[in-house]
């Protein structure tokens, strides 16, 4: 069929499924196994999934890859050296095996055989070509901090099936820059991204930016053919109209839902609600090298002013649990032995007098694109009226929020899917990370990170993870106050949707194992 027949359902034709399905939303729902109705795994047919979007600005340039819908998209497309495993320990995906030398300055990767989808052998050149193309002088893609550490002009193909990268310091932890974010590997010479190809369990059909994406079933995949013929990928940020499509059969799966959703579907047959276990992470992000927040003061102000506990009560509906301005709570390296705040008035209002900031007005940007992110920015400007601050919200643009607010304004909603601690460090808040939202730049934060990444003595990094850690909790830009379950839902006929797996993980919007019953 040509491409014009796969259009997805566009905004509207989502919103309209509202008031058909409002009567049904309200009704009780489901009971997590009436994923039953899949049965055992068995090919064919077209799963539609839901996610939210970024507009006409998307791209399937897997490099650039930044939004959940975007990730999705990549992974049917496209495969890296590594991916997480649900522990966020690095899996072997093209490569085979990886072994670096004794001083961990070279690591020398053993590809698979795997093929693109026009039948060209993934080879030692695609995967260097890959890896220039990311750290480009200049350029913002999504991986280039976390991949860093190599020495292009060192590295080289051994043989069609074996790679030699040399780094420019020892790195412990290489692995996980194999895994990270936009770490994908395309054809040496590819330009253009409009028809891409890839070695994903799925081939390239047909994309509308800021509506659907299609692909087909990649019989010759080296990790096995998907069970489905074909995924398409709807996008809407009208998070109501995504649970109304799943439950009037527009769409098969449903991402990025409330935690009021999932108790009003938990218990009934209508849906299968699947929590991925605490890998959502919720917070606010201040720019450091912006007033006010160039203050420290300040920054420690709100980590005193915010009523954690609250927040969990009204935006996750006790479903999550408090953090403590840190990111990755449970994760390994977590620094779990620092105090755990609480809210203290006094102590925010004589840090506010400390800066200078009494009366302080200012815009606290948020947005309808990710749940949540509103509620929270609304409960946290009424909690700082207690000290006198006014937090002015102002509503973003559900497309272009998380572009807008990398550069502009001083304060802002926050959320976050899982990925390791060290993940998190390089591509945020190192002085060369590439989504340094907080703007938190620090050559000495930045030499700590290379003797960490530079170490296998486990003591040693331990108390370095610490050390970082420790300087974020009293001075960083990042006030995380909340971590949840990541909410997915799917029709009762959908099987293979794992539960185990958090967000940004490799069996996370795994289409190529789900099938439909």
């Amino acid at each position: 069929m040509r491409p014009e027949h796969h259009r997805g359902l566009s905004r509207r034709g989502f919103l309209g499924l509202t008031a058909t399905a409002a009567t049904a939303a309200a009704l009780p729902g489901c009971a997590r196994g009436g994923g039953a109705d899949a049965g055992r795994p068995r090919p064919g047919g077209r799963l539609r999934a839901a996610f939210a979007g970024g507009g006409a600005e998307e791209v399937l340039d897997p490099h650039t890859t930044d939004l959940y819908a975007e990730i999705a998209r990549a992974k049917a497309l496209f495969d890296k050296l590594a991916d997480y495993g649900s522990d966020m320990s690095p899996r072997p995906r093209l490569a085979e095996r990886w072994e670096p030398d004794r001083e961990l300055t070279t690591w020398r990767i053993t590809l698979r055989q795997a093929a693109f989808h026009d039948g060209r052998p993934v080879r030692a050149d695609d995967v260097l070509f890959s890896y220039a193309r990311i750290l480009e002088p200049g350029s913002s893609r999504r991986a280039r901090s976390s991949l860093s550490a190599i020495d292009l002009a060192g590295s080289r193909a051994v043989d069609d099936r074996t790679v030699e990268f040399r780094l420019r310091w020892p790195y412990a932890d290489f692995p996980n820059a194999m895994a990270t974010l936009g770490a994908y590997i395309v054809p040496e010479g590819t330009a253009d991204f409009t028809r891409p190809v890839g070695s994903g369990p799925f081939r390239f059909v047909s994309f509308e930016p800021g509506r659907s994406f299609l692909a087909a079933r990649n019989p010759d995949h080296w990790d096995g053919a998907p069970h489905l013929d074909e995924l398409e990928i709807v996008v809407t940020n009208d998070e109501a109209a995504r649970v109304n499509a799943l439950l009037g059969g527009q769409v098969d799966y449903a991402h990025d839902l409330t935690a009021t959703t999932a108790r009003t579907y938990a218990d009934g047959d209508r849906l299968r609600v699947h929590r991925l276990p605490l890998s959502n992470f919720h917070g606010l992000v201040m720019k450091v090298d912006r007033p006010p927040f160039d203050r420290p003061e300040l920054r420690q102000a709100l980590f005193h002013l915010v009523d954690r506990e609250e927040l969990v009560r009204s935006v996750l509906q006790g479903t999550g649990e408090v953090a403590n301005d840190l990111y990755g709570k449970g994760f390994r390296y977590y620094a779990d032995a620092l105090p755990q705040r609480t809210r203290d008035l006094d102590r925010a209002r004589a840090l506010i007098r400390q800066a200078g900031a009494e009366g302080l007005t200012v815009d606290l940007d948020t947005s309808d694109s990710s749940p949540g992110l509103k509620e929270a920015a609304l409960a946290i400007s009424d909690q700082a009226r207690q000290v006198g601050i006014h937090l002015n919200v102002r509503l973003g643009d559900k497309d272009t929020y998380w572009s807008d607010i990398s550069e502009h304004g001083v304060l802002a909603s926050y959320r976050s899917g899982g990925m390791p601690l060290e993940s998190h460090l390089s591509q945020r808040l190192l002085s060369t990370s590439t989504t340094n939202a907080s703007h938190w730049r620090r050559p000495d934060f930045d030499a700590v990170f290379r003797e960490l990444q530079s170490t296998q003595d486990e003591a040693v990094r331990e108390r370095l993870y610490f050390r970082l850690q420790e300087q974020l909790y009293r001075e960083g830009g990042f006030l995380w106050w909340g971590v949840s379950d990541f909410v997915v839902a799917s029709a009762p006929n959908v099987g293979g949707v794992d539960d185990r797996a958090p967000a940004n993980t490799l069996d996370w919007a795994r289409f190529d194992e789900v099938w439909l019953g």
